[in-house]
């Protein structure tokens, strides 16, 4: 039988300590380039500031509305979400930035297309895998359609371009059809025929292949591809243990490229220290762990592949960040979920968190 309870408090506490810490950090990682661009220190905490408390209504509704009511608007949520994602290749309409076309510019802010193709694959095949749970050994009912789903957001993705979060919504989709009974052999053959695709889509672009290279070997070319890892090691050197102090970072002056974005937990470990990035780490932890609990714990099969894959979705963008910036993976450009700078991201991670603690707050419970 199900039985409502509270929300997971555990989940709704770290989801408001870390946003506020995100702010704070984004202020002290970015005020000094702030004042210099815009003439106005205060211009990225403002509206960091207006998203926090835009995400934080967003996930007090999501909170209280009934986790199935989302499974109607599968469809229309998908189909929004590759709209976007056409709407932002057309020159004109799509904001290019640094030779990559990943925003639609609104009055005011950006959307980023790609974070909601993120939550809107999530809520297809939490959706589909909950219906066709008897047919997922089939290849042609139960496989084939998910990979010609995932091939043409990827081929959207990869269009603008967009490696990383391609990557985030290949990897989030794969863990999902394991988990909801997909045969092993299909998603290792499908992994197996990737490799070759991934090696082209890398080599083959001129930029990326120097990303490969700077991870390799960073000294190679320390002033240009192998710049923002020294950086963001020199900045983790710095901090020692316990840190500099809050605010008192010096790799965010204009050493460190994209400090308030990408590499915001580079100035955590410079101002905080081992310390600071430890706790940081340890929560995105204690959240994944409560998350995979709710997703146990879910009443059907919807709620548990739902909470699955949002709570794999935010765990995945945390552990590629956090590795990049630790120099353990390729630079991706992917943001820190609920740290870094960025409205899209933190909307759409907050909203991800209310639809979670709403199933957190139904469980399931065997009757006598």
């Amino acid at each position: 039988m199900t039985i409502r309870r509270e929300f997971d408090t555990a989940i709704l506490l770290l989801a408001v300590v870390l946003t506020c810490f995100g702010v704070v950090m984004v202020y002290s990682s970015s005020s000094i380039m702030a004042a210099k661009r815009f003439g106005d220190d205060f211009f990225f905490l403002k509206r960091q500031g207006i998203f926090a408390v835009a995400g934080f209504a967003l996930m007090a509704a999501a909170m209280y509305i009934d986790y199935r009511f989302w499974r109607r608007l599968t469809v229309f949520v998908m189909a929004t979400a590759v709209i976007l994602l056409v709407l932002v290749l057309i020159p004109g309409v799509g904001a290019s930035v640094g030779g990559a076309s990943r925003w639609l510019r609104l009055p005011g802010f950006s959307v980023q297309p790609a974070e909601l193709a993120k939550l809107a694959m999530v809520f297809y095949l939490a959706h589909s895998l909950a219906r066709k749970k008897d047919k997922m050994k089939s290849f042609k009912l139960g496989f084939l359609p998910y990979m010609l789903v995932l091939g043409c957001l990827l081929g959207l993705l990869l269009l603008q371009p967009d490696l990383g979060s391609a990557m985030v919504i290949a990897g989030v989709s794969m863990a999902m059809l394991m988990v909801g009974g997909a045969r092993l052999s299909y998603l290792i053959s499908v992994a197996l025929l990737a490799v070759p695709v991934l090696y082209m889509a890398i080599m083959q672009v001129d930029y990326r292949r120097r990303r490969i290279l700077a991870f390799l070997d960073p000294w190679e070319d320390p002033y240009n591809t192998g710049f923002q890892i020294i950086q963001s090691w020199t900045a983790f050197g710095l901090g020692g243990v316990f840190g500099k102090g809050l605010g008192e970072g010096q790799q965010k002056l204009f050493y460190l490229p994209e400090a308030h974005t990408d590499f915001i937990l580079s100035v955590v470990g410079e101002e905080l220290g081992f310390v600071g990035v430890l706790v940081v780490a340890a929560m995105f932890l204690v959240l994944c762990l409560r998350g995979l609990r709710i997703a146990q714990q879910a009443p059907d099969d919807y709620g548990r592949h739902l909470a699955f894959g949002l709570t794999f979705l935010i765990g995945l963008g945390a552990f590629i960040n956090m590795g990049v910036v630790l120099g353990l993976l390729p630079t991706k450009g992917l943001a820190l979920p609920l740290l870094s700078y960025g409205g899209t991201s933190l909307l759409t991670t907050l909203f991800a968190l209310g639809v979670l603690l709403n199933i957190s707050r139904q469980s399931r419970e065997d009757k006598p």
